[in-house]
């Protein structure tokens, strides 16, 4: 991993799966930053395949059911992102296992408890499957909405385990990062109920805003004029495919609906302390989250330009990688690139480059705590030749 020249792709032949916002927003994504990667897009529609092509965001297309496809797959394709609903996985999963395919396979779905399920099923290799998601969308969908720069100050989570072999990790990592994306690490088993709580969740309650603003513009005319500035921002979400978000709701439900019921006894704190004239617990409320939101970062980059090299020897061991990267991530370290320094055939040095974030001291504690043996070393920006 570490020995891959700086101006090489990080993967050469790309299989993406359903060409919609999100499988055409990352091709188009890599094929700005990485020109010399093949790129096949696979979709049902032949109206979306020749837009890939005339884009040049593809240098093949292919619908599912045709051999190019198959053909691409086996003949040194090393990654496969499926780009589909959920519920369309399944099939193309097991065409993968049927073709033999032996690459990296991931996805963009917005739950994984049951496409890893499906995975573990089917998949031959099932350790080489890597759940993804990007924290990205548009209220437009499709093709149509699709842009390079939508992944750029993102949160994508990669949910690694500890079947997967060491180097898939960072290879993701760098890919991803290479897009301008910030990788969250999470287990697969934690990220629905995590997801649930910051996307799920919210995209329902901005759902039900435009529903009471909607109530009541029949009786005030004037309401929907005046529903700009801070509740257009915050109802912008609500625009996104109902037929989509219905499948995510069902596919996550019964994390959404333990975020939902949550809400409920949230906003009747707020409605208990209007109707008992209770004015501190109402400004306790308030002040609770003005707190929280105030603490958010504005942004990803670094305030400083200073960095932090954490070197940890390892052994070459199934799930080391996980490992440490979950830790750093539950702590709120930002992971600005990764590399694996193999020493001998059993033992390496994982490198971590953090960015200013986070509680490096809890990270230090954890990783001991775990048995590794951890080295910090400053270093700046321009010393790096990655970020």
């Amino acid at each position: 991993m570490a020995d891959r020249n700086d101006n090489e792709p990080c993967f050469s032949r790309i299989a993406v799966i359903g060409f919609g916002l999100i499988g055409a927003s990352f091709a188009a994504a890599v094929r700005q930053r990485w020109p010399q990667t093949e790129l096949l897009a696979v979709d049902v529609d032949d109206a979306t395949l020749q837009s890939a092509l005339s884009h040049g965001w593809a240098t093949a297309v292919a619908r599912p059911e045709s051999p190019e496809f198959k053909r691409y797959v086996q003949e040194g394709c090393d990654l496969v992102m499926i780009a589909t609903p959920v519920g369309a996985a399944e099939g193309y999963l097991k065409s993968l296992a049927a073709w033999g395919y032996g690459g990296i396979v991931t996805d963009v779905g917005s739950t994984k408890a049951r496409i890893s399920a499906i995975a573990a099923d089917v998949l031959p290799h099932p350790e080489n499957y890597v759940p993804g998601h990007p924290m990205a969308g548009s209220e437009k969908s499709g093709i149509a909405g699709a842009r390079p720069d939508l992944f750029k100050g993102a949160h994508w989570i990669l949910c690694p385990d500890a079947a997967m072999p060491a180097e898939h990790f960072p290879r993701l990592h760098e890919l991803v990062t290479s897009l301008g994306a910030r990788v969250v690490a999470l287990p697969r088993e934690d990220h629905d109920a995590a997801v649930a709580v910051v996307s799920h969740v919210p995209h329902f309650v901005a759902s039900s805003l435009v529903q009471l603003a909607h109530r009541h513009a029949d009786e005030q005319q004037a309401l929907m004029r005046l529903a700009a500035g801070g509740f257009k921002d915050t109802t912008r979400i609500a625009a996104g495919s109902p037929e989509l978000w219905c499948g995510i709701a069902f596919d996550n439900k019964e994390a959404l609906l333990a975020g939902l019921v949550e809400m409920q006894q949230i906003i009747g704190q707020f409605a208990d302390a209007l109707n008992h004239d209770d004015k501190a617990a109402l400004t306790g409320l308030l002040a609770d989250a003005a707190e929280v939101r105030r603490a958010l970062p504005a942004a990803w980059v670094p305030s400083t330009e200073r960095l932090l090299e954490v070197r940890i020897p390892m052994e070459d061991r199934p799930g080391v990688v996980a490992e440490v990267t979950t830790v750093a991530s539950s702590v709120g370290c930002n992971i600005q690139s990764i590399e694996i320094d193999h020493v001998t055939e059993d033992s390496a040095v994982l490198s971590l480059i953090l960015t200013d974030e986070g509680d490096v001291g809890k990270l230090s504690v954890h990783l001991i705590n775990a048995g590794f043996s951890v080295s910090f070393n400053p270093l700046t920006a321009k010393e790096h030749a990655h970020v």
